[in-house]
């Protein structure tokens, strides 16, 4: 309902500045094309010299015209989602989810998760949240990290997705990790520096056999694993990796909780040869989002 009546009304119209920009492209391929065919025929070569500065910049014009299409549209649409999820009980009206485009969470907050043992010699993000969620403040990005492959030349993927980082309001001690399975191999040198800091393997104390078959839990000594991994908590999570087939990352450090999606492409990034009008599209970033607000808000509940 909320998509039909606010988030619709946006998608149309920028449908119609989309479709402007797609009218321009054709009328100015046509001129250009006729201009080449000019010189072609004319071939007088003080002509295409005078014609090349004007065309040039026309084109500047048209990719300028293209990135702020970009840049107007994700803020446009994030915004609103924001204000759906503004709305809950749980989110403090003194203090509203903010949004900037260009921020994300610093490396160093990156790395303090444990959950990465990486240099991270490429390192950006973008589509910045802040808020607070019961009595915990968060933050969130997207984030884009890579790092030195160690079998060939160049950088490989480490991360990329949703990063949340929440600070529970009181003191708590204790140190659990959850990775994926499936990409234990990425994350062996992370593992090993948090065995070597007294982290030991836990999964027997998981009760879900879906998320002990999905996870490697690793915890300190006296941590008590599943006051803060609920059985709740295990079950959204086994649900959302079902349905999404994305992977969840999960850290808590004392007093610090740290969360990651991956995600494959750019969120919630526009389209310009087809049409953005569409539910499945504000649907995915919501539940990348939300997912990881369930988890700040269900350790919120049952601290």
């Amino acid at each position: 309902m909320y998509y039909n009546h606010t988030i619709h009304p946006e998608l149309l119209r920028m449908e119609r500045r989309r479709l402007r920009l797609i009218r321009l492209f054709v009328l100015s391929g046509l001129i250009l094309a006729g201009i080449f065919l000019l010189e072609f025929y004319l071939d007088i070569w003080v002509l295409t010299l005078a014609l090349a500065i004007p065309i040039g910049l026309f084109l500047f014009y048209l990719a300028y015209r293209i990135q702020r299409f970009r840049n107007t549209f994700k803020p446009n649409v994030i915004n609103l989602v924001l204000d759906f999820i503004d709305d809950g009980v749980n989110y403090d009206v003194n203090y509203p989810l903010e949004y900037d485009p260009k921020g994300f969470i610093d490396r160093q907050r990156f790395l303090a998760s444990q959950i990465f043992a990486t240099p991270a010699e490429s390192y950006h993000g973008e589509d910045f949240i802040t808020g607070k969620v019961g009595n915990l403040e968060f933050e969130m990005c997207e984030l884009f990290v890579s790092e030195t492959s160690p079998v060939k030349n160049g950088l490989q993927q480490l991360f990329k997705g949703v990063f949340m980082h929440a600070t529970f309001p009181e003191e708590a001690k204790g140190r659990i990790i959850i990775w994926p399975k499936r990409y234990r191999h990425r994350h062996f040198r992370a593992i090993r520096d948090f065995t070597w800091m007294g982290g030991v393997d836990v999964s027997e104390e998981i009760l879900n056999p879906e998320f002990q078959e999905a996870y490697l839990v690793y915890a300190t000594n006296r941590t008590h694993v599943i006051g803060i991994l609920s059985e709740p908590m295990q079950q959204a999570i086994v649900d959302f990796r079902k349905a999404t087939g994305k992977e969840i990352y999960m850290s808590f450090i004392n007093r610090e909780i740290y969360a990651a999606v991956t995600e494959d492409k750019d969120l919630l990034e526009p389209h310009i040869l087809r049409s953005n009008l569409s539910f499945e599209l504000i649907r995915e970033f919501f539940s990348d989002i939300h997912m990881l607000l369930e988890i700040a808000e269900d350790f919120d509940r049952t601290h």
